[in-house]
């Protein structure tokens, strides 16, 4: 087989592509995420907060400028960002949840397994 059948054959498995579309779809909700937290949560919890802003936050060491502030600011935002994705995460579970179990059918025995109990119930009879 070619190294490019063997690619062609990797590359086009269901989970290869089912992990392709996951990234895809995972980059574009974390595009919605970060929108929703800089541009709608974070004016909102800065206008409570009086308008502090922690990414200013600054202090020289030497002739470095140890920007704390910005590392305040990105795990506050990581810590909105998880606790959204954790609401959403919960609500589709609850959606799930929802739906009426359909009663699981219980599957036909094999041919062989019929077979073998009748073998039994005419050893039985005699």
């Amino acid at each position: 087989m070619s190294m490019l059948q063997e690619f062609k054959s990797f590359a086009m498995k269901g989970n290869v592509v089912d992990l392709a579309v996951g990234v895809i779809i995972g980059a574009a909700f974390g595009k919605i995420v970060a929108s929703l937290v800089e541009d709608v949560v974070m004016p909102l919890i800065g206008t409570l907060m009086g308008g502090v802003n922690f990414s200013g936050l600054a202090f020289a060491v030497g002739s470095a400028s140890l920007k704390y502030g910005k590392f305040l600011q990105t795990c506050l935002d990581f810590l909105i960002i998880a606790a959204a994705i954790f609401l959403a995460v919960k609500l589709i579970n609850r959606m799930r949840r929802e739906e009426p179990a359909a009663p699981a059918t219980p599957a036909a025995p094999p041919k062989q397994e019929v077979l073998l109990e009748e073998i039994r119930d005419l050893l039985k009879q005699r």
